[in-house]
């Protein structure tokens, strides 16, 4: 057990009691590793090629090869630097529940202590979130899924109330809508799909300048629909877009999608726990009439990828659209009187018939392990210490002569460019991305603001500080004035 805690503890959070943050505490033995970019030696490129070996290595070989060829050759995201993606390395807690439960209890189903801390955790974290206790939720295994159900939702209302059971009958060929903005994450087009609707059907509104829904086009856009004879079938806000971290204004869209008979659904996959910084909860008005929200724990949380959730305001609604048949093999296996004595005479809370899967891992104790350890002040700390570092890049760029600050950050994304070349700033600032994750310990992603590219940071990395932060910074302008040294622009001035 020594050597796999060793494992979880590869890359430890640093210890930052004071913004809630977690670490690995000794005396659990800790190895520093350092991924590189590609796997690079001849041990490791034949480690990963080859035919099926016809004799094992046994267990201690296994570790042996993870610990000495996988895991110093894998992914970034737990290096301190990382801020591209909105997911990063998992912290310690949430890791080592989700392997006890593996071990414990593989299956989220039957009466065991994780079935029942998986609804806990789900009650925890809509009260985190600051829903109504009318909210209840099932979990999935991300945000792709989370909207998917809460879209399979949506569908099996609106076709409910249009006098149809899509879920048993399918759909009639009505033409239908979801209206979102086109900050969107583009799962809502890929969630419409699936559900057979169509990617068509979703109508893309226009933004206003901070990447906002705009009330004025959804309110035009549900007109024109009503027009065209299409079933209403969703309104879709974001609280925390992937582009720049932007909250739609909620109550507008909500009190829209009221008046036009369509499900309001609230994607918070990244930004719901947002609301815990006091600064922007005043942006989160009008949550309350969401018949839907979701919310990824292994995002901003740091629950080890594979965790979302979606709540809904009537649970019995995605059991209408995702229950499965009865099946002998199952039902027959459970007492049918209530009296139950052992762990495999029920089911448990039926969480496979409230989205996609029957198997499932017990994921909510991953989120329960997060809650019970930091509480809310703790989750709240490390919110709003993410979201300060935001706000400090926003800063620095607005000070620097050769920077630009592309947004006012709202949360923790933030989004800046070098100006102070005098070539094309989008292929300058597309070199220095490039510079930054391959010759710095800084790895942002990109993205485009007002169709300016941009480097884009997001701070949702509980290992990060603001003196990184502060040389991340400088090294942007240090590899802007480099590249213009290299003959992409004029000299240098100021400093």
């Amino acid at each position: 057990m020594g050597r796999l805690l060793t494992v979880f503890c590869a890359r430890p959070v640093l210890d930052d009691r004071a913004h809630g943050r977690s670490r690995c505490q000794a005396p659990l033995p800790v190895v520093e590793v350092t991924s590189r970019h590609t796997p690079a030696d001849a041990e490791v490129d034949g480690a990963l090629e080859g035919p099926l070996p016809r004799s094992g290595v046994g267990a201690d070989g296994v570790m042996d090869e993870l610990t000495r060829l996988l895991i110093p050759n894998g992914s970034r995201f737990s290096d301190t630097g990382f801020w591209g993606f909105i997911t990063a390395g998992p912290t310690t807690m949430p890791t080592v529940a989700g392997t006890a439960a593996a071990i414990a209890s593989p299956q989220r189903y039957s009466i065991t202590a994780f079935n029942r801390v998986e609804e806990l955790s789900l009650e925890w974290l809509a009260e985190l979130c600051q829903l109504s206790p009318r909210m209840k939720g099932v979990y999935v295994s991300g945000g792709s899924v989370a909207n998917l159900v809460a879209l399979g939702a949506a569908r099996q209302w609106a076709f409910e109330s249009a006098g149809l059971d899509p879920a048993d009958s399918g759909l009639d060929g009505r033409p239908v809508a979801i209206y979102a903005s086109s900050q969107v994450h583009h799962t809502v087009q890929r969630a419409a799909a699936v559900l057979g609707l169509g990617r068509q059907a979703v109508v893309e509104v226009a933004t206003d300048t901070r990447q906002r829904l705009d009330p004025t086009g959804l309110a035009a856009a549900l007109r024109d629909g009503d027009r065209a004879g299409r079933l209403p079938l969703a309104v879709v806000a974001t609280v925390g877009t992937t582009n720049t971290g932007a909250i739609d204004p909620l109550r507008d869209a909500g009190e829209l999608a009221r008046a036009h008979g369509a499900w309001f659904h609230v994607d918070g996959a990244y930004g719901l726990v947002g609301i815990l910084d006091e600064r922007v909860s005043a942006a989160y008005d009008g949550l309350e009439l969401a018949d839907s929200v979701i919310v990824d724990p292994h995002k901003w949380l740091g629950a080890p990828v594979g965790v979302a959730a979606t709540f809904v305001r009537d649970r019995s609604i995605l059991h209408r659209a995702f229950a499965q048949g009865p099946a002998d093999y199952l039902e027959g296996s459970f007492v049918r009187d209530g009296d139950i004595r052992s762990s495999l005479d029920t089911m448990g809370i039926p969480y496979a018939d409230l989205a996609l899967e029957l198997s499932s891992p017990a994921r909510g104790v991953m989120v329960w392990a997060i809650l019970r350890e930091l509480g809310r002040d703790g989750v709240r700390a490390r919110i709003v210490a993410d979201n300060d570092l935001a706000r400090r890049v926003a800063r620095l760029a607005g000070d620097h002569p050769r920077l630009e600050a592309l947004t006012q950050p709202q949360l923790s994304v933030a989004c800046l460019r070098y100006v102070g070349g005098d070539g094309d700033p989008d292929e300058v600032n597309e070199r220095l991305l490039r510079r930054l994750q391959r010759e710095s310990p800084f790895l942002p992603s990109a993205t485009v603001v007002g169709g300016r590219f941009a480097i884009r940071p997001c701070f949702i990395n509980a290992r990060t500080t603001p003196e990184q932060v502060d040389d991340f910074v400088a090294t942007v302008v240090r590899f802007g004035d480099e590249d213009r040294t290299a003959g992409h622009g004029g000299a240098v001035v100021g400093t």
